[in-house]
């Protein structure tokens, strides 16, 4: 499992976004604002839609939330013209590549703020092209392996389109083309099986092993730093950390 999966399943398990649920739904809910701006209301017909929807879903964002974003989206939706999906590459401890989307309004002061984050916590801010090249989209479900069948969770997940089931400590990653997502999510629950999160994912092709604790805080603090910029949706990493040294030094 790559780190960010760790990554991703520790935050829900310690209920990390509840301090920040407002901040995390505005993010979500802008995400779905512009998806259906672009291609539309019908998450069926628009697959970035379809995956913004199913990330707020993973968060247990309100059902009410998600469609007001969407009719706002797909009303006159202003205010979501006025975004424009930006990318940062950069570097953190151990030359970790980092990859950082970004809905911005101001490209300027999202850049600036990208940067300081960067600064603050150990890392640098690259080019373009630094470090994307790293990483492939690709669909990621979490599914706790407490209690779960595994040659079932298999057979269910191929039968339903995935590609890969791995398994790393307490929770099978399961991984997808991108527009198998939904599908391979709604097999999944009808079998019985929980998932945690389904969402769209950069997934590196090499990982960073890192083993040293001091420099694994020095990571989880610049991930985190990075998502707290507002304006950032999604940051992805190619640390390869433990998923008990991640809960030693997530905050």
């Amino acid at each position: 499992m790559s780190g960010h999966s760790k990554w991703s399943s520790i935050k829900h398990k310690k209920g990390a976004a509840d301090a920040k649920r407002g901040k995390l739904f505005t993010k979500l809910s802008r995400a779905i604002i512009v998806a259906a701006q672009e291609g539309g209301p019908d998450p069926a017909a628009n697959l970035a839609l379809q995956n913004a929807v199913e990330k707020a879903r993973s968060y247990s964002m309100p059902k009410d939330n998600i469609d007001r974003a969407i009719a706002k989206g797909s009303g006159d939706a202003a205010d979501a013209s006025a975004f424009q999906t930006v990318v940062y590459e950069g570097y953190g401890p151990e030359g970790v590549a980092v990859l950082i989307e970004a809905l911005t309004d101001n490209r300027n002061r999202t850049a600036a703020e990208v940067r300081h984050a960067f600064a603050k916590f150990g890392g640098s801010l690259g080019t373009t092209g630094g470090v994307a090249w790293q990483f492939e989209r690709r669909g990621v479900l979490l599914v706790p392996a407490d209690g779960a069948d595994e040659d079932e969770l298999v057979l269910t997940a191929a039968d339903a389109g995935a590609d890969d089931v791995r398994r790393d400590g307490s929770t099978f990653e399961v991984t997808t083309a991108p527009e198998e997502l939904r599908r391979v999510r709604e097999a999944l629950e009808a079998a019985g099986f929980s998932v945690e999160t389904a969402q769209l994912s950069m997934l590196p092709k090499t990982t960073v092993a890192i083993a040293d604790e001091a420099t694994a805080k020095q990571v989880v603090h610049l991930v985190e730093g990075l998502e707290d910029v507002d304006d950032v949706q999604d940051v992805y990493a190619n640390f390869d950390i433990s998923e008990t040294l991640l809960e030693a030094v997530a905050s």
